[in-house]
This record gives C-alpha cells, sequence and structure tokens, in this order.
C-alpha cells in the first residue's frame, strides 16, 4: 500500500472524530435521463455543506501534530474552505484570521461566523479570491501566523483525498467514471492520486466554468499560468491559477478529460436539482452534473459518481440564477423595440404576442418631436421555438427590433 493511500485512510479516521462519512446516494433521476447507473457523493451534506471540511482539518491536524504550540491559522476563501478553517479552529481551540472576497455572498460570512465563533476573525478584502490571498499571505508574514491554503497544499490535497476511501468502502467496488469539479486543484489532485493507486480502472473527468478554466490553461502551457479574465459567479471554483502543487499531480492528465461548463447552464442544472430532487446546490456543487449532458456517450450503462462538493446556495441569488437559466435555454430574451409615437401602435404590437408569451419587463422612453420612439422589451415564454413565430408576427405587423439577448455589453448595462 502506497503512503499517500495510507495518509488518506488515516485522514478519514481521524475525521470520524469530528463528523460522518457523508452519503454516497444512487440518484435514479439522473440515472433514468442519461441510462446510466449515477451516483451523488453528497459533500454538500458535510457539516459545513461542502467537502472543503477535510482538507482544513487534515491540515490543521498534521500543523498541530508537529508544532503543538501553533495557536494561529490564516486562510483566504471565497466562502467554503473558510467555513471549513473556522469548523476546525474552534475543534481544535485555536484562533484562525480568514480574509474573504467583499464580494462574497453574504450567507458564506454568515455561516463562516457562526462554524468559528470566538475563535476566528473575517477580514473582507478585495473583489476576487486572488486579491484576499495576497492579503492574507501578507498578513501571515507580518505575524507569523501559518497559512492554510485552500487547495495549494500537500495536507489539504490528502485530507480531499479522504472522499475516495469513504467512497470505495461505501459502493464495495469501483465507480466506472468519477466526474470531478475543478477550482485551484486539491480536490482533483487529491483523488486522481488515491484512485491511481487505490482503483486505477476508475476513469476521472474534471469540470471547471468557462469564466474560470485555468487547468485548461494550465495544461496547454505546460505549467500554471494565471487567466486574464475571471468569472466569478461560480464562486467556489472561480480560481484564476491553479495550485502549483495541485498541477503536479494533474499535469500529464488528458486535456480532452477537462470539461469547461457554461456559467448560465450550471444555473439550469441548478434549477433542475433543486425543482426535481430538492437537492440545494451553489453553482461549483454543481458543476459535475451539469458536466454530463456533455458525457451522455460515455457515461450510457455505465456506474458514475459525481461529487457534489458543496450547497452553500444564497437564495437572494435565485433571481438571477432563474434569469441565467432561461437566457440559457432561449426561454427569456430582450429586445429593443422601434414604436412609432401613434395612437394604437402598442396595441398593435401587444396582439403580436402568443398565448405562452408574457412581457415580463416593459421601458419605453417616449422623446419630443420624434416619431419613434424606443421600447425595452423582457419576454418570457414557454418553450424556445415560439420566439421564431413571434419574430414572424412582429416583423409581418411592420415593427423593427433588436434582439440583445447575447450582446454581452448592452445586457450587462440594462438588464
Amino acid at each position: 500500500m502506497s503512503s499517500f493511500v495510507q495518509a488518506a485512510r488515516d485522514a478519514m479516521a481521524q475525521m470520524r472524530a469530528l463528523f460522518p462519512a457523508t452519503p454516497l446516494l444512487r440518484n435514479d433521476y439522473l440515472s433514468a435521463k442519461f441510462d446510466a447507473d449515477i451516483w451523488l457523493k453528497r459533500e454538500d451534506l458535510s457539516p459545513v455543506r461542502s467537502y472543503k471540511i477535510r482538507g482544513a482539518f487534515n491540515a490543521m491536524r498534521k500543523r498541530l501534530a508537529t508544532h503543538p504550540d501553533q495557536r494561529h491559522f490564516v486562510c483566504a476563501s471565497a466562502g467554503n474552505h473558510a467555513q471549513g478553517v473556522a469548523f476546525a479552529c474552534r475543534h481544535f481551540g485555536v484562533q484562525g484570521t480568514i480574509f474573504m472576497p467583499v464580494t462574497t455572498p453574504q450567507q458564506k460570512i454568515m455561516k463562516t461566523r457562526s462554524f468559528g465563533g470566538d475563535n476566528i476573525e473575517i477580514r473582507l478584502t478585495g473583489d476576487m479570491f486572488d486579491q484576499a490571498l495576497a492579503a492574507a499571505q501578507g498578513f501571515c508574514a507580518e505575524l507569523g501566523a501559518y497559512f492554510l491554503s485552500p487547495f495549494d497544499d500537500d495536507d489539504v490535497i490528502e485530507g480531499q483525498a479522504s472522499i475516495g476511501v469513504e467512497l470505495l468502502e461505501q459502493m464495495g467496488r469501483a465507480p466506472d467514471i468519477l466526474v470531478l469539479p475543478v477550482g485551484g486543484g486539491g480536490l482533483a489532485a487529491g483523488l486522481r492520486c488515491f484512485l491511481q493507486q487505490a482503483a486505477p480502472q476508475t476513469e476521472l473527468r474534471y469540470v471547471e466554468p468557462v469564466g474560470g478554466a485555468s487547468l485548461r490553461a494550465a495544461l496547454a502551457a505546460g505549467q500554471p499560468v494565471t487567466l486574464p479574465q475571471l468569472d466569478s459567479f461560480v464562486d467556489g471554483a472561480s480560481v484564476a491559477q491553479v495550485g502549483a502543487r495541485s498541477f503536479a499531480r494533474l499535469r500529464d492528465i488528458a486535456p480532452d478529460h477537462v470539461l469547461t461548463a457554461p456559467e448560465n447552464r450550471i444555473c439550469i442544472t441548478i434549477l433542475d436539482m433543486l425543482n426535481q430532487e430538492g437537492i440545494v446546490l451553489e453553482p461549483a456543487g454543481a458543476l459535475s452534473i451539469d458536466a454530463l449532458p456533455d458525457l451522455a456517450r460515455t457515461i450510457r450503462g455505465r456506474k458514475v459518481v459525481c461529487v457534489a462538493s458543496g450547497g452553500n446556495f444564497d437564495f437572494e441569488r435565485l433571481p438571477e440564477v432563474k434569469e441565467r437559466a432561461m437566457r440559457y435555454s432561449g426561454t427569456k430574451k430582450y429586445l429593443l423595440l422601434r414604436l412609432p409615437q401613434r395612437p394604437g401602435a402598442l396595441r398593435d404590437f401587444l396582439q403580436t404576442l402568443g398565448p405562452d408569451d408574457d412581457i415580463a419587463r416593459f421601458e419605453y422612453l417616449k422623446k419630443t418631436a420624434r416619431n419613434f420612439g424606443t421600447v425595452l422589451l423582457g419576454i418570457e415564454t414557454s418553450k424556445p421555438e415560439n420566439f421564431s413565430a413571434l419574430f414572424d408576427r412582429i416583423e409581418a405587423t411592420g415593427f423593427t427590433f433588436t434582439d440583445i439577448t447575447d450582446d454581452e455589453v448592452i445586457a450587462n448595462f440594462i438588464v
């Protein structure tokens, strides 16, 4: 038995003093949908509603074993690692200073405070994770505290691998395919190292958000590189640069085994799991499930495990999630309508709407001495194909319009 496999098993055994194994549950809905035997490793049901407690606990445990006088730990996190560190600080009776981006959802900030209590201090710094990371590392250098990386740490990677130990014990055999979300790469690196040795027949697939595909960029460059732009919507996995230690364990994976998930499509998956299964997932927690349509041919008839990595979802984000999902699915569009300034023009336009078409937004700016005014319309419908018929009716009536749904510059400004 390799030292890494044994270390992962030891980490899992030590965790039992803190929390029970997270469930591995067969999902009948997804299994029927994709004609496969699909299971979910429910890390969203850990005490902090994500797998991050594993790496934080293991790294802190090992540091205290070798340095029992260490009383101050520091981390940077968009939320989930922060909660794991806070939980571990309270468990071990040490102090923690946690740096989080100012843009972190309030739900994650409040839960971090509740888990850590008087053992932690939260400092909100920067708009992105990487800015909070730089502030945390600078703070550590000044005070001599111990920095707990959310992913770029050997003991954190080892702790995340405990998922694999539990998975094999719970399933009683190795899955054919394991689908993993990727942010900084700690989870992917840990599970790959463990399964390469404990279950080498298991295939792995990795999923990143389109706006944070740092592993793909690193594989293309042969080393970790910083993304020039970052979409922070999938806040639990939006990292500008994959961890160096993580990448050292992932550098030889096949590039076509790394998939990217569009942020708006992830919103469809979040709503689907909520409405169909009653499972609350945050954007990063839905990544592995969101990739299943892209893997449909690969997984058919096979035993598949998806790691549902987190459920720290702030329900204040639900309107945004619904908006993004409808735009991606084609059931909501935004139009700029050129409306003649004459009596009855609006009535004529409204008569073009079909029975399933609903106006969700209407803004009209009438300008003096102009023959036409501009109307911003948000229209929702039941099926994407309804828009083709609607557009034909609008044009047949003589109105002109511009579809701005996919114009990111305009849409981000007015939607």
